[in-house]
């Protein structure tokens, strides 16, 4: 754990994509989350974005947000939909020019770690987790949800054998007995709880300030040379959580989400249950891209730090929000 999340390898292919994307570009490539139900999946399912916006859209899905940054590195990648905080927080700590451009969803109900029921173990005794094997996917959010955690009860994380996972894969290993504990989002974690239970609920983490969003992130140079196009994708965006948010849409919508996030209905309706999705105004306001974002975003890489996975902080994070296409997309 104490490794560093960011290699000096990693700064310099982050510096080197700068200026990868060329103006007028008629193909998008869109990374997302399988088993990550979102209403943008029914205008992708749907065909809605490419027909909008005139251009073809490369789908790609991806286990983590830190492969996301990568590929967004590499100029593989134009938008990520739905990146988590800490690997944003991790990639743009260690200088690649990433911004969030919107809030993708809410969800301190949907990232969780789960302890197997093997170890018979809960808030009232966390302290007997040391030594305890952990699956956690480095860099991500449920990885800093792990470490407050861990924080909160006092576990010093040197005492555990904390191996980097995907999700699903821990889930897997979890159920199979060869981890005490497993950390992950989405349908990965719903497998989780069927071996498991969780130390802290959702109200209870915000309770102590462990909040989980996740973010629409680009490069800042894809956002400087496509702004029409990137504030005609977050419109469409900002309509489809409209509509699931209306209650109006559901009957039409959730199938096709389901399946486009490969999930039965009843799954993806139990984890949407649990996701928040602002409304671009209230994106737009101070709790989030108005001032929240940046000074959460601050609060991440200081705790990065101070827990010894990574080098630096930025003095400031202001730059690396963005709400100029949101509030050209909310003008639309």
């Amino acid at each position: 754990m104490k490794s560093k999340l960011v290699s000096g390898a990693a700064i310099g292919l982050a510096m080197s994509a700068t200026g990868a994307f060329a103006q007028g570009i008629d193909e998008l490539t869109v990374a997302y989350f399988l088993e990550w139900p979102m209403p943008f999946e029914y205008a992708k399912a749907m065909g809605i974005y490419e027909e909008e916006l005139g251009v073809t859209i490369n789908w790609r899905a991806f286990d983590t947000g830190t492969a996301m940054s990568a590929a967004m590195a590499s100029g593989d990648v134009h938008i990520s939909v739905s990146q988590g905080i800490p690997p944003f927080v991790v990639a743009t700590s260690a200088g690649q020019d990433l911004q969030v451009v919107d809030v993708a969803v809410s969800y301190s109900e949907n990232d969780n770690c789960v302890v197997h029921s093997s170890q018979e173990i809960d808030a009232s005794n966390a302290a007997d987790l040391a030594g305890a094997r952990v699956g956690v996917p480095i860099g991500t959010a449920a990885h800093y949800g792990f470490l407050r955690q861990m924080e909160h009860f006092g576990v010093d994380v040197d005492s555990l054998e904390v191996v980097d996972m995907a999700p699903a894969d821990s889930a897997a290993a979890l159920a199979q007995g060869s981890l005490d504990m497993a950390c992950g989002w989405g349908g990965a974690l719903r497998r989780m709880v069927e071996h498991g239970n969780v130390l802290l609920t959702g109200a209870e983490k915000e309770a102590l300030g462990i909040f989980v969003f996740d973010a629409t992130t680009v490069s800042a140079s894809f956002a400087e040379e496509e702004p029409e196009l990137l504030s005609d994708f977050l419109a469409i965006t900002a309509r489809m959580n409209d509509m699931w948010n209306s209650g109006e849409h559901t009957e039409e919508m959730l199938p096709v989400i389901a399946a486009d996030a490969g999930m039965d209905e009843e799954a993806a309706a139990a984890t949407l249950a649990g996701f928040v999705f602002p409304s671009a105004e209230e994106q737009l306001s101070e709790t989030w891209l108005g001032g929240g974002t940046q000074a959460f975003l601050k609060e991440v890489a200081d705790f990065f730090v101070a827990t010894g996975n990574i080098d630096q902080a930025r003095d400031s994070y202001d730059g690396a929000v963005n709400a100029g296409p949101l509030a050209a997309a909310q003008d639309m």
